[in-house]
């Protein structure tokens, strides 16, 4: 385990930007599987693999380059270390960002899933807010813990990580009928 650490972080280090958008995919993909074989209990035989892929395009091309610059762009906005900056970051990201960051994924999967504009508009409106308030019984201690103890190139591994759980359930939400 600790010699693949080693190697993740020799590549972070030669192509950060492009590990964190694989890792990203990668992990929004791992996500969706266990949506459907531990969530929805779907077994191997009935797993939906374009639905997983779709997934994992998500993650490549939206949420690894999104996450990825908005935390550049917050470690701009709010310099600093300590524990206050830690709180100022977590509060612009969970109030300011969150909010969108889900909007945008919870669109974006309706559309890729074929809905209409309507649908998709009425599947936003049922969902929207049990998935924030979900969120924020997760994300705000992560990221408090994330902007005071992770170094910007490994914070979206970090999240990603702690998103493997997070991915299952916004796979399940946005994949919900």
């Amino acid at each position: 385990m600790a010699s693949l650490w080693r190697s993740y972080q020799a590549l972070m280090s030669r192509n950060p930007w492009t590990v964190q958008i694989l890792t990203a995919g990668s992990l929004v993909g791992v996500g969706d599987v266990i949506s459907q074989q531990v969530i929805e209990r779907r077994g191997l035989s009935n797993h939906n693999l374009q639905r997983t892929t779709k997934m994992m395009s998500i993650g490549f091309f939206f949420v690894g380059p999104v996450v990825g610059g908005w935390y550049k762009v917050l470690d701009g906005l709010v310099t600093g270390s300590g524990k206050s900056v830690a709180l100022k970051k977590m509060l612009f990201d969970q109030l300011g960002f969150a909010p969108c960051f889900l909007g945008a994924f919870l669109g974006i999967s309706g559309a890729l899933n074929g809905l209409t504009v309507e649908e998709n508009i009425a599947k936003l409106k049922r969902d929207y807010m049990d998935a924030l308030i979900s969120n924020y019984y997760l994300w705000p201690p992560v990221q408090i813990a994330n902007f005071y103890f992770i170094p910007l190139h490994h914070r979206l591994a970090v999240v990603q990580i702690v998103a493997v759980v997070w991915n299952s359930y916004l796979s399940w939400k946005a994949n919900k009928l």
